[in-house]
């Protein structure tokens, strides 16, 4: 072929051995381009189809999910009936039902306290509870959003106010400067309701820092003229704070439960079922409910604020003696009975012969080698070995956390009469190992067409009853007064620390003129403490 002398030569050859290499050069960037797009595509589809995938290894249900993680989570509220801690030991309804619970499922309990019942449910909402057992009750609005379980007990909602201060007789003229109400309280669709209803003046605020125990506490204080809060919570508060009256009830008797997330896995709804259909079955849920509930409701002030005065005036003498004697039960379960029995007086004598601070017979103390009766050291002391004693007595089929009661009224009437008690139960076919039941065969013993059929015959079945009712009331109100005293006593003690302490070499120093900004009063390091037993914010 002719040579253009206007075009460049080139040797072909050169573009045949470049051309491959730059070709397969481009090929494998092409190929690293897509296969990350493919990746990425790949990724995104992944995260987005995940949950439907079956091969996923997402848990089939809650239940599974549960067990998988090893754990229930349970978001709870502070106080005597759900959740709380006293001396290193746990208890509450709420809480001895959902340890219960684990482990019927097989996992352990993790629980989460909360200030109120909006963040109960926010847990739910979030992810971060699987349900919530802190004395919520089942109403229209809740359970639009939220699966309900079964019910385990009722309360109604109660306005309450100090005693002393003016008692609301209606609804309808409150308003939000008086009335005040925790966040998500169940009150608040209640009140709704009636202001829609009948009370279109009605007016209320939600207070969002504080809880219902909060509430009652500010309206003790005097910085709150009315809240609202269910029936158990008033009359456990009011057992230590018996200040607290109620004006009136807002609602009738609503159901307690738990809750979970709603939707269309009814896994641990039924799984629930199956657990309170079992011990219901099998006494454990009335042992609870009397544990928990059985106290009475029959409140009586000037009663509970002579005991409270005793307690902060004469039982801090006493008490080294109660903790010295109480041997198989709490100290301050010895001091209820002693109250019970003497008010705590030495030289007590009743009409029948008993004398001393455990009003003991003649006989007894003799049996017990007391040689005088009057003494308080010999008088606990002997009380409780006597107590002790019928403790020992009791069937072995009995739970032991109800074995006390049956001792108590065996103290009060002996224990023969007891044994007729358990035979009456059975006989009408109610449990005779459950004190709930066999606590109302106590007053029958004292009507003839019934004690005339039993083995030891007539006996003041009803006195017994009274008795140990007393004596359970006055230990939830110890209890709780001494909870809030160490609570107060240990807020005092940490805003204490925040001021400079004094230094020995400064003690005999000349006194200086002080700042009136840098003097405070005592009591303003325990203005802000709250009741925290057992038990309230519902």
């Amino acid at each position: 072929m002719p040579l253009n002398p206007r075009q460049p030569f080139t040797f072909s050859g050169h573009n045949l051995l470049r051309n491959p290499k730059l070709q397969k050069i481009n090929y494998l960037k092409k190929l690293k381009i897509n296969y990350l797009l493919i990746g990425i595509v790949t990724l995104l589809l992944a995260a987005a189809l995940w949950p439907s995938i079956p091969w996923s290894g997402k848990p089939e249900n809650r239940v599974a999910g549960i067990m998988s993680r090893g754990e229930l989570r349970i978001s709870t509220l502070n106080s005597p009936m759900t959740f709380a801690t006293i001396n290193d030991k746990t208890y509450g309804l709420d809480y001895e039902l959902a340890q219960q619970f684990a482990d019927y499922l097989g996992v352990k309990l993790k629980i989460t306290v909360r200030q109120n019942i909006s963040q109960l449910f926010d847990d739910l909402d979030n992810g971060k509870a699987d349900m919530l057992g802190a004395g919520l009750v089942y109403n229209s609005e809740r359970v639009k959003n939220y699966q309900p379980g079964p019910s385990y007990y009722s309360v109604s909602q109660q306005l309450v106010y100090r005693v002393g201060s003016p008692r609301p007789r209606t609804l309808a003229n409150l308003n939000a400067d008086q009335l005040a109400i925790a966040p998500g309280h169940v009150a608040i669709n209640d009140l709704q309701s009636l202001k829609e209803s009948k009370y279109p003046d009605l007016s209320w605020r939600v207070d969002e820092k504080r809880g219902t125990t909060a509430l009652m506490q500010a309206v003790i204080d005097g910085d709150l003229s009315y809240t609202i809060a269910d029936s158990v919570a008033v009359s456990l508060f009011q057992r230590v704070h018996p200040e607290l009256a109620v004006a009136l009830d807002i609602s009738d008797e609503q159901p307690v439960t738990w809750f979970s997330v709603k939707g269309e896995d009814n896994s641990l709804s039924a799984a629930m079922l199956d657990f309170f259909n079992n011990i219901n079955e099998d006494g454990t849920l009335a042992r609870l409910e009397e544990k928990y509930l059985g106290h009475g409701n029959d409140f009586d002030y000037v009663d509970t604020r002579t005991f409270l005065r005793a307690v902060e005036n004469i039982l801090p003498d006493l008490q080294p003696m109660f903790e010295k004697y109480a041997r198989q039960i709490d100290w301050r379960l010895l001091a209820a009975i002693a109250w019970q029995e003497s008010h705590w007086d030495p030289q007590a004598t009743s009409p029948t012969g008993v004398r001393g601070m455990m009003m003991l017979t003649r006989n007894t103390a003799q049996s017990l080698g007391l040689t005088d009766r009057t003494d308080a050291e010999q008088s606990v002391n002997g009380g409780m070995r006597y107590l002790q004693d019928m403790m020992n007595k009791v069937p072995d089929s009995v739970p032991k956390d109800e074995r006390i009661w049956f001792a108590l009224a065996a103290y009060n009437m002996g224990y023969a009469h007891i044994l007729d008690a358990i035979a009456l139960t059975k006989k009408q076919q109610g449990n005779p190992n459950s004190w709930a039941d066999v606590k109302q065969r106590l007053p029958l013993l004292s009507q003839k067409s019934y004690y005339s059929r039993l083995k030891y015959g007539y006996a003041r079945g009803h006195e017994a009853y009274a008795y140990v009712e007393n004596i359970r009331k006055y230990h939830i109100s110890l209890v709780g007064y001494l909870s809030e005293k160490e609570s107060k006593d240990e807020q005092a003690l940490a805003m204490a620390g925040d001021y400079p302490a004094v230094m020995p070499d400064e003690v005999d120093k000349k006194e200086e003129q002080a700042l009136p900004f840098f003097k405070f009063r005592a009591e303003a390091l325990v203005d802000n403490a709250r009741f925290k037993i057992p038990g309230l914010s519902h």
